[in-house]
């Protein structure tokens, strides 16, 4: 085995994989050039990722996890609890509308992700609504929101949100031209002052339509 097949690491094969797929696209990346940009024949690659779409993964989880360390800061911000979730979701929307404008060939390999794996998708979202749910559940606790139950408050956040924040939805609404920034902050300024009048889930009568 040579020393740069010792050397290589999952981090050196995303980011070689990441510059490839900004040059190329994800459909003329293959693992032989990633392993030409790393000096190692691609057979060492398999080492750390069994295939081309375990690679393209792992770009996308790698994005993900940047966007919730980034939303997770707000946690631990001074300010109302109003203020904070709204920067907390521009955060993710700039960050979401930057990939789509600026780099785009990134942003396309969110498609398959949406397609072949759910996995990724539902536990991001998982994830994304915990640290919403966080963040109510300080507003109320500091008397600013009255919120019977900050887990569904936190999905009707969640819910209210992804169309800033979904790529395919934000990818549509930017090339209509859509107001997407002022819809978000109108979106999130009736959900809040909703929240500080008060909110009590439990006398929302249950669907009875199956």
């Amino acid at each position: 085995m040579s020393e740069k097949q010792n050397v290589i690491s999952p981090a050196a094969i995303l980011e070689a994989a990441t510059a490839l797929v900004r040059r190329l696209g994800e459909g003329k990346t293959n693992m032989v050039d990633i392993g030409k940009a790393l000096g190692v024949s691609h057979a060492a690659l398999y080492r750390f990722f069994p295939s081309k779409a375990a690679v393209m993964d792992a770009i996308v989880q790698e994005a993900m996890d940047e966007e919730e360390e980034l939303a997770g800061k707000w946690l631990d911000a001074e300010g109302p609890a109003a203020e904070r979730l709204l920067l907390m979701v521009l955060d993710i929307h700039h960050r979401k509308r930057k990939r789509f404008t600026g780099d785009r060939e990134i942003h396309d390999l969110y498609r398959r992700i949406l397609v072949e794996r759910q996995d990724m998708i539902i536990a991001y979202a998982q994830r994304m609504t915990r640290l919403i749910q966080k963040l109510i559940a300080q507003g109320v606790d500091r008397g600013e929101w009255h919120v019977s139950d900050v887990s569904q408050a936190a999905r009707v956040v969640r819910d209210a949100v992804t169309a800033f924040i979904h790529p395919q939805l934000l990818a549509q609404a930017i090339e209509g031209n859509a107001p997407v920034e002022d819809q978000l902050r109108a979106t999130l300024a009736t959900l809040t002052r909703a929240f500080e009048a008060g909110v009590d889930y439990s006398t929302i009568r249950p669907s009875t339509r199956r």
